[in-house]
């Protein structure tokens, strides 16, 4: 079983790295709004928002963002994180462990 937990691993490990990515993108768009990629780093955001945004949009479509007056706080990246953090701990845990 090490053969498959090391590539479900690999998986995840990807998969939070593109969330990351994704986080840093969105707050580097909040502060310099006319920032726009180009080139290799257009296709790189490119892929990871492909690949981040299934599950983020599924999960928002069942937890919608909390709204706290003229603000909504969207849970679902955080959850999204989170859930992915533990799925990679449970990895650890039971097929490497």
């Amino acid at each position: 079983m090490t053969t498959a937990g090391w590539i479900i691993e690999g998986v995840l490990f990807a998969f939070i790295a593109f969330l990351w990515v994704r986080f840093i993108t969105d707050w580097v768009q909040v502060f310099a709004r006319t920032w726009e990629p180009r080139g290799v780093v257009l296709v790189g955001l490119e892929f990871a928002y492909t690949v981040t945004d299934p599950p983020i949009l599924g999960l928002r479509k069942v937890i919608k963002p909390v709204r706290i007056g003229n603000f909504a706080l969207d849970l679902s990246f955080i959850l999204v994180m989170i859930l992915a953090y533990v799925l990679l701990s449970v990895n650890r845990a039971t097929l490497l462990g």
